[in-house]
């Protein structure tokens, strides 16, 4: 199979960079091409802000001269010549972590630790180039969307949606269990949707922000707790008669936030922890006779997104409520602010 391309891509296009902490501007960069056999490259529809990208923006890792993103929806303009599932034209989803989708690891249902990982280039962009195009990107039946809100659920689908799915999974949301969902931003309220979507008897959200709690709701959350640490665990065990959550999704990253999952949860419980960890650390000794499973790290997005797709096709599920704004790429920099000051839950930058 020969290299294929669309005829007309430009030379050059806008790309998000943050120079610095807080720091973000759209400049414009050369258009990435098929640098290998398995590559692919799309034209973006719509690409967004990720609560991780504001760890940089404020400081709390390093960062330099950076192209963000790492969510997108597009339609594919170039494939390398060992491309085998995809072609010019196709609309994909792809996952933030880039997987070959045959190694051992990726057969086991991690593809966002698979052995063969490749890269990408950064998706707040009008164009990006991805390796591994045949493991990492899912076409989506149909094509393209017409409808705005239906593009959101796609790009949900590629981080947010598929990130909450995996905490919920971890934390065994099923029929007659009670989950526990810490956090409220985008990947928290996805957990939220997740869980109840999975057949969950009982999700209980911590939440002190009114929209953000009415969006909990509307994603199935029967119960909002405005407490956090100690009290809010009590409230949670008030709830389940002393024993604590069957399950809790922890979708933060903090020390705070880990302890709060960790108190809700009852022996034997377990916790889907996917919030990126800063400076969390858990006391062997305190782990030991809490007697809790944990699991979580990066999700295996890839694993769930055929899935998920046709649930959304489907009409199952809306994740795309959690973007409350969009506004155009070369805007971004207002985007990060406006997530930053918590005055937006997510952002979708429109292509």
């Amino acid at each position: 199979m020969t290299a294929q391309s669309a005829p007309t891509i430009p030379d050059t296009m806008k790309a998000v960079i943050m120079r610095a902490p807080g720091d973000i501007v759209v400049e414009e960069v050369p258009v990435p091409h098929v640098a290998a056999p398995g590559d692919a490259v799309i034209k973006l529809a719509a690409a967004c802000i990720c609560g991780s990208d504001l760890w940089p923006f404020r400081g709390l890792q390093p960062v330099e001269n950076q192209r963000m993103g790492h969510e997108y929806v597009g339609t594919v303009v170039e494939v390398g010549e060992e491309v085998s599932t995809l072609k010019v034209g196709d609309f994909v989803i792809g996952s933030f972590m880039v997987s070959d989708s045959t190694c051992e690891i990726c057969q086991a249902g991690f593809p966002s630790h698979c052995a063969n990982a490749g890269s990408y280039t950064g998706s707040q962009a009008e164009y990006m180039r991805i390796e591994q195009a045949d493991g990492t990107l899912v076409v989506v039946p149909g094509g393209a969307p017409q409808d705005p809100e239906r593009l959101a659920d796609y790009l949900a689908a590629s981080d947010v949606l598929g990130t909450g799915w995996f905490s919920a999974v971890a934390a065994q949301a099923g029929p007659g269990k009670t989950i526990a969902v810490v956090g409220d931003g985008a990947v928290g309220l996805s957990a939220v949707l997740a869980a109840k979507t999975l057949g969950a008897e009982k999700v209980i959200a911590f939440s002190r922000h009114e929209d953000r709690a009415q969006l909990a709701r509307e994603f199935g959350a029967d119960v909002v707790i405005a407490e956090r640490g100690e009290e809010g665990a009590a409230k949670v065990k008030e709830l389940t008669g002393g024993l604590g959550a069957h399950g809790v999704c922890e979708a933060v990253g903090t020390q705070e936030s880990m302890d709060q999952a960790l108190a809700s949860c009852r022996p034997g419980g377990y916790v889907g922890f996917v919030g990126v960890s800063h400076d969390q650390k858990i006391d062997g000794q305190d782990l030991f006779f809490r007697q809790v499973h944990l699991l979580g790290g990066p999700a295996p997005v890839r694993r769930f997104l055929p899935d998920l797709i046709q649930r959304i096709q489907a009409g199952q599920i809306h994740p795309g409520k959690v973007f409350t704004s969009r506004i155009p790429l070369e805007q971004a920099a207002e985007g990060y602010k406006a997530m930053d000051e918590r005055r937006e839950i997510k952002v979708m930058l429109e292509v």
